[in-house]
């Protein structure tokens, strides 16, 4: 809503605005670009005008919204589903995408998963081998190791914790 509000003020029209991208129907002048920018770092968005970092952060944003805002994962493995979405070479979207963020594109989805299992841990709707299940691990035993090795903590012991800590998207 604040891109495009700030979008509005400058008289540009858009066709859509989505997580991370936008697009709009006529050309920016340097004027507008700068202004734009601007506004949206006062309200602690970014311009990226890079075609690498508009890269890596549609890899986040597929990623993200693979795990924590679809219903199912997708049946093919990360690196298909990545290259067909993004509709480059997986081999360097990874080479890129480790190169920038000094972390693997396959780290980057543990971490989210994980972020994903706390969350349907604290909900308490689903159990571990359900969990388990909805996100493609082999087995609620997989599933623990790698919740161990991301949180130092078992999810039985997460779940149990009063207080329990989430890290918030941005900061995974």
């Amino acid at each position: 809503m604040m891109v495009k509000e700030e979008l509005k003020k400058l008289g540009l029209h858009y066709a859509n605005v989505n997580l991370g991208e936008v697009d709009v129907m006529e050309s920016i002048s340097n004027e507008q670009r700068e202004q734009l920018k601007a506004a949206l770092l006062q309200s602690g968005l970014e311009l990226m005008d890079d075609k690498k970092s508009m890269l890596i952060e549609k890899i986040k944003n597929v990623i993200i919204e693979m795990i924590h805002y679809s219903d199912e994962l997708p049946k093919t493995n990360f690196s298909d589903y990545l290259s067909e979405k993004l509709q480059y070479d997986y081999t360097y979207l990874s080479n890129l995408f480790s190169e920038t963020e000094a972390i693997t594109i396959e780290h980057f989805i543990i971490l989210h998963k994980i972020e994903y299992v706390k969350e349907l841990i604290i909900y308490n709707e689903l159990n571990l081998t359900e969990i388990a299940w909805k996100l493609h691990y082999s087995s609620v035993a997989h599933l623990s190791h790698q919740f161990k090795k991301v949180t130092g903590l078992t999810p039985s012991f997460f779940k149990s914790l009063k207080n329990r800590k989430r890290e918030t998207l941005e900061n995974v």
